[in-house]
C-alpha cells in the first residue's frame, strides 16, 4: 500500500475521516500496550490553544542544534501528511510511515479496537522515532490535554501555551473549563509549565491537587523588550528564568518567528529546557542559532516579493488578534486582500472582529468537507459584522488566491489566513505559480 492507500484507510476506520474527534485514551492504550511501546528518552508534550507549533518548532530546532536526535510530532500538516513526523528537522519518508502503519493496523486488529486518525498517527509517530533511536521527543497535543492521545505518553516537561476559547464543542465553553483539560498533560512532581499570561484557575488548582511542578509566565520566567529608544531594541530580548535559588538572564537575538507573541512562545520553550537540563543540556551555542534559524510555514509568514503575501493558520479570537497586531506592525500597505476560509466550529465573527476597518478586499473561500464553511456564509458574516472592505465569493481558497494575486498591485498586501487548509491551497497554488 502507499502512503495515500493508508491515510485513505485512515479515514474509513472513523465515521467522520480525518475530521473525527472522539476524546479518549482507552483505545490507543490498548494499542499502545499490544505494540509493547515503552519511552526510551525524554518527552517534552506541549499543549495549549495557540503557540503549540511554534514552540515545538523552537525546542526541535534548539536541541538538533545542540546535537541530539530529535524526534518531533505536530498537526496538522499543510501540504503533505510527512510534515506530522520530522527527524531531526526532515520529514520521515513514505516507506517509514507506511511501515509504521502496517505495524500500528496489526495491533490495532489485534486488539479490537477502531483508532480516529490521529490516534493512528499518533502511535504511528512513536514507532518510527523508537526505530531511529531518537534522544529526545517533543509531542504536540492536537485537542485538548486530558483525553488527548499524545497524553498517553508520559512528559518529563509539560508546557501549556495559551488558553483561550476553540473547539468548545469538545472542550467546554469558557477558560475554566478549556484550562482543566489543557492541564491534563501535566504530571505530578514533573515540571508543569503555562506561559499564558492569565492563567484560568483550573489550570492552576489541577496543577497543585496532583503535586506538578508549575512554573508561570511573569513568576518564574520570563521576557523583557529594551526600551523603545534604546539602540539595542532593535536587535535583542532579553530572556530570565528562575533556576533553583538563581535567576538566569540572558540577551538573545530576536527568533526568526515573526510578530511580538513569539517572544511568548520563545520564552517558555527555554524555560522547558532549562527545567530538564539534567536529561538534555543545551548551551548557549545551540539555543542562539536554534531561535534565530526556526521557520515554520504558516505562522506569520511573509513570502518574499511584491505583492507582499502573508500566511497565518490563525483561526480563533486570539490567534487572529496577534494576527491583527502583527500586521500593524508591517509598515505602509496601499490595500490589502484577504484571502479567507473558516470551519463551520470556530466563533467567525469572534475571529474576524480583529480584523476590523484593515482589509480592503475580502476574498471569502469556501473550504471542502462536513466543517468548511461555504463562502456566501463568511461573506454574510463579514457584512453582518461591519468589517468594512468589499467582498467577493471564490468556490476555493486556489481560486481565492488567484483572483487576490490578479487584482494586487505591487504596493499592496496579500493575507491568507483562517484555517490549515487554507493556507495550505493558498501554498498550494503559490508553489504552481512558481
Amino acid at each position: 500500500m502507499t502512503l495515500n492507500d493508508w491515510l485513505a484507510h485512515l479515514e474509513n476506520l472513523h465515521p467522520k475521516g480525518q475530521a473525527g474527534i472522539e476524546l479518549g485514551l482507552e483505545r490507543i492504550r490498548a494499542v499502545k500496550m499490544r505494540l509493547g511501546q515503552t519511552q526510551h528518552c525524554p518527552v517534552i508534550t506541549v499543549g495549549g490553544t495557540n503557540g503549540k507549533g511554534s514552540t515545538c518548532a523552537y525546542l526541535e530546532n534548539i536541541l538538533g542544534k545542540a546535537g541530539y536526535r530529535v524526534g518531533c510530532y505536530t498537526s496538522p500538516h499543510l501540504l503533505a501528511y510527512n510534515e506530522r513526523v520530522r527527524i531531526n528537522g526532515v520529514p520521515v519518508g513514505d516507506d517509514v510511515l507506511c511501515a509504521a502503519f502496517e505495524k500500528i493496523e496489526v495491533a490495532r486488529r489485534a486488539s479490537g479496537v477502531a483508532l480516529t486518525y490521529f490516534e493512528f498517527g499518533t502511535l504511528a509517530a512513536w514507532e518510527v522515532f523508537a526505530a531511529a533511536g531518537i534522544e529526545a521527543a517533543v509531542l504536540e497535543v492536537g485537542l485538548g490535554g486530558r483525553l488527548d492521545a499524545v497524553n498517553v505518553y508520559e512528559p518529563d516537561v509539560a508546557v501549556v501555551t495559551t488558553v483561550a476559547l476553540d473547539h468548545t464543542d469538545w472542550l467546554g465553553s469558557d477558560r475554566e473549563a478549556i484550562g482543566f483539560e489543557k492541564a491534563g498533560i501535566y504530571r505530578a512532581g514533573k515540571p508543569a509549565l503555562c506561559a499564558d499570561p492569565d492563567p484560568p484557575q483550573s489550570l492552576l488548582t489541577h496543577a497543585a491537587a496532583i503535586g506538578a511542578d508549575l512554573r508561570l509566565l511573569g513568576r518564574d520566567f520570563g521576557f523583557a523588550r529594551p526600551p523603545a529608544d534604546a539602540a539595542e531594541n532593535r536587535l535583542q530580548w532579553r530572556w530570565w528564568c528562575r533556576s533553583g535559588d538563581r535567576v538566569l538572564k540572558r540577551s538573545l537575538a530576536y527568533p526568526g518567528l515573526r510578530g511580538p507573541t513569539q517572544l511568548s512562545n520563545a520564552t517558555v520553550a527555554l524555560a522547558a529546557l532549562e527545567a530538564i537540563a539534567d536529561k538534555l543540556p543545551v548551551t548557549m551555542q545551540a539555543i542562539r542559532p536554534g531561535l534565530i534559524e526556526t521557520e515554520l510555514a504558516g505562522r506569520f509568514q511573509v513570502v518574499p516579493g511584491k505583492p507582499a503575501i502573508v500566511l497565518d493558520v490563525g483561526h480563533n479570537p486570539q490567534a487572529i488578534k496577534v494576527l491583527a497586531d502583527n500586521l500593524g506592525s508591517m509598515g505602509f500597505f496601499e490595500r490589502t486582500h484577504a484571502v479567507v476560509g473558516m470551519l463551520a466550529d470556530k466563533d467567525i465573527a469572534g475571529a474576524l472582529a480583529a480584523l476590523r476597518g484593515r482589509i480592503d478586499v475580502w476574498h471569502a473561500a469556501t473550504l471542502g468537507g462536513p466543517r468548511g464553511t461555504p463562502a456566501e456564509k463568511l461573506a454574510s458574516i463579514i457584512a453582518a459584522g461591519g468589517f468594512g472592505g468589499e467582498i467577493v465569493c471564490h468556490p476555493s481558497a486556489t481560486a481565492a488566491m488567484q483572483a487576490a494575486k490578479g487584482q494586487a498591485n505591487e504596493s499592496d498586501r496579500i493575507l491568507a489566513f483562517g484555517s490549515f487548509y487554507t493556507v495550505a491551497e493558498a501554498l498550494s497554488a503559490l508553489r504552481r505559480k512558481t
